[in-house]
């Protein structure tokens, strides 16, 4: 599966929100997730643009691959998730696991995330209010499609976006915007 998704900065998640529940779109869970990132000691993620993480939610532990990014004006990639045990001793020995493999920690991406849940054409669609630790606020619009789904899909994100008055999309992840905020 793809995971196709537009991410906009926001200032008035209320007004998103709003518009969500006009489209009648489905409130979620409101949870929080920290992303433990890693990097490969063979190649580097950052010029592969790959990226290897165990998401938290809670005592909740989920390996992601996450493929190269496709051009265009969404974010494209091929993704693979696996759900771990949960606890804390399942993350620090699967952790553990990675860095013994010379894998390294890059970085923790913590959030507050609003998910609502929204068919539109055909497609089950994600939409995350989400307030990132020293990045801000977005809005991310995510649908998992097949390949040949590719074009329609990108389609129903734009219409969606439009629909929500979200301008402005950010292509990058909140890994490198975390990072570069840490560099300056």
């Amino acid at each position: 599966m793809l995971e196709i998704e537009m991410k906009f900065p926001v200032t008035d998640l209320a007004a998103v929100v709003a518009r969500l529940v006009e489209l009648g779109a489905r409130p979620g869970a409101t949870r929080e997730e920290a992303d433990h990132y890693f990097n490969a000691p063979h190649r580097d993620f950052a010029q592969t643009d790959e990226a290897l993480r165990i998401r938290r939610i809670g005592t909740s532990n989920r390996v992601t691959y996450k493929g190269p990014r496709r051009p265009g004006p969404d974010k494209t990639r091929s993704e693979i998730e696996v759900a771990l045990g949960d606890g804390d001793e399942t993350f620090a020995d699967f952790a553990r696991i990675l860095t013994s493999l010379g894998f390294r920690a890059v970085a923790v991406v913590s959030k507050r995330r609003a998910g609502y849940e929204l068919h539109r054409d055909g497609f089950d669609m994600e939409a995350c209010l989400d307030e990132v630790d020293g990045v801000g606020r977005f809005v991310e619009l995510e649908i998992l499609a097949p390949e040949e789904a590719l074009d329609k899909a990108r389609a129903v994100l734009q219409d969606v976006a439009h629909a929500l008055k979200l301008v402005d999309s950010e292509r990058r992840s909140y890994l490198e915007m975390l990072l570069l905020a840490s560099a300056r």
